[in-house]
């Protein structure tokens, strides 16, 4: 197992009891006799567990060394999880090191699978703390971005207005959301919007995009594994949901779960825990769940794809997003921001557009939102030679009957049209829109991806 343990005993023959217990385990091991080493270790944050003694003087069996120990290690490094060794079984002193902050206390002489199975839980705890602390830090960097007027959601429209109105009412519950629309019209940055708002905002706002998801891997994902649950599971790993226990998890494309495994998240959400693959041990865990689907579940309720009881969990408050053509003037609002970040990002300075583009902009229907918008201004901030970006730069594929225009076509705008079209016919059900093209699931997400649909 990857892994870094550090073991500070001032007996060195249980120093090399522990190193070869501990070495067919965990990739490095670090053993010290003497704790003063400790002061000097600086950035102890790439250790991933410590097993540290409580007693290093002679004749002295109070503890208050090690636990002078702990604290100094606490000091360095947080959220690294220690595990105390003594030969003595005082209870009190077992209860006064967790107090400050022992995560596990066992005696000496140990039990080798006791012991292995208390490291392991250390560890995994320690992985689970990085994992969270690392989302944390992510969320810090997007508060940041938000706080300096990078801003997540723009638009002025009624349709807009009545929506964001819900939003922050809906924010400041525990209550779980279903957030439906086109693709591309900002799923994920309305999940963002509310968590945002929400009493969790401190805590992790967890991502998963259940159609990108080998539908092998999905347990692991979302409830983590342990070492050896399968093939290339070298060690244990938490999942999406316990890395957003506290915080907020959003799966987006959740109408692509295929129905086996929507049971699996059922009993999940019902149950509160989730079970590790290859585990028996249930998690506890406190989410809050936002949902979101270019699909119509309804109606696939009514078609036996989808399960009604997992649609009434995930759908206390449901969010219906606009399509980018019903918002009137904000594209020119959105145009006007991407056109800021690009020409920035381009060196292209200050860039201004011309009526006649404006025209050309709100005229089109953005099939592909929000998302499509975004990337036609990138390519046309690009092609603008000058300070005024003209109709000539904004290059738009207008959609005609692949029937009418067959021949003037590429095979990339014929394959485009072909996935548009079975996406359409079935409602956004991807499985049923592969099977219908012949493709795998992962294939077809992976190409309307790159078509922008």
């Amino acid at each position: 197992m990857e892994g870094k343990i550090l073991i500070v005993d001032d007996n060195k023959s249980i120093l090399n009891a522990l190193e070869f217990l501990l070495e067919g385990e965990y990739a490095y091991i670090t053993a010290i006799s003497n704790p003063n080493k400790i002061t000097g270790m600086g950035d102890m944050s790439s250790y991933d567990a410590v097993l540290l003694d409580m007693n290093f003087s002679a004749e002295v069996n109070t503890g208050n060394e090690g636990l002078y120990w702990l604290r100094q290690i606490k000091g360095k490094a947080p959220e690294l999880p220690v595990i105390m060794i003594t030969a003595y079984g005082d209870m009190d002193l077992a209860i006064k090191s967790l107090k400050e902050g022992a995560v596990d206390f066992v005696l000496k002489p140990w039990d080798n699978q006791k012991l292995l199975a208390t490291l392991r839980s250390a560890f995994q705890l320690g992985q689970s703390r990085k994992e969270v602390k690392n989302l944390k830090k992510d969320q810090a960097n997007l508060r940041s971005l938000i706080n300096n007027n990078d801003q997540p959601i723009i638009g002025e429209s009624i349709a807009v207005k009545n929506m964001l109105t819900i939003v922050r009412k809906v924010a400041k519950t525990t209550a779980n959301v279903l957030i439906t629309g086109e693709n591309g019209t900002g799923k994920e940055l309305i999940a963002k919007e509310i968590h945002r708002h929400s009493p969790r905002n401190n805590e992790v706002f967890a991502g998963v995009d259940m159609g990108s998801i080998q539908e092998s891997l999905f347990e692991s994902e979302l409830f983590g594994h342990i070492k050896g649950a399968f093939t290339d599971a070298k060690e244990d790993r938490i999942g999406k949901f316990e890395a957003a226990n506290g915080g907020t998890l959003f799966l987006d494309e959740i109408g692509n779960l295929s129905f086996p495994l929507q049971s699996k998240l059922l009993s999940s959400l019902q149950n509160r825990e989730v079970i590790k693959v290859g585990s028996n041990k249930p998690v506890a865990i406190d989410i809050r769940l936002i949902s979101a689907t270019n699909s119509n579940l309804d109606e696939m309720v009514d078609n036996g794809d989808f399960r009604e009881d997992l649609l009434y969990r995930i759908n206390t408050i449901h969010i219906e997003i606009p399509p980018l053509r019903e918002r009137g003037d904000d594209v020119l609002l959105l145009a006007e921001f991407f056109i800021k970040k690009y020409g920035t990002k381009y060196g292209k300075g200050k860039l201004i557009i011309h009526k006649n583009a404006k025209k050309k902009l709100l005229d089109y229907s953005w099939p592909g939102n929000i998302r499509e918008l975004q990337h036609t201004i990138e390519r046309s901030v690009i092609l603008c030679e000058g300070s005024i970006l003209q109709d000539d730069d904004i290059l738009l594929k207008e959609r005609s009957h692949p029937a009418l225009n067959e021949l003037e076509m590429t095979l990339e705008e014929m394959e485009r049209d072909m996935i548009a079209s079975a996406l359409s016919r079935h409602d956004g059900n991807y499985t049923a829109a592969a099977e219908q093209l012949g493709v795998s699931r992962q294939t077809l997400y992976n190409k309307t991806k790159r078509f922008g649909l």
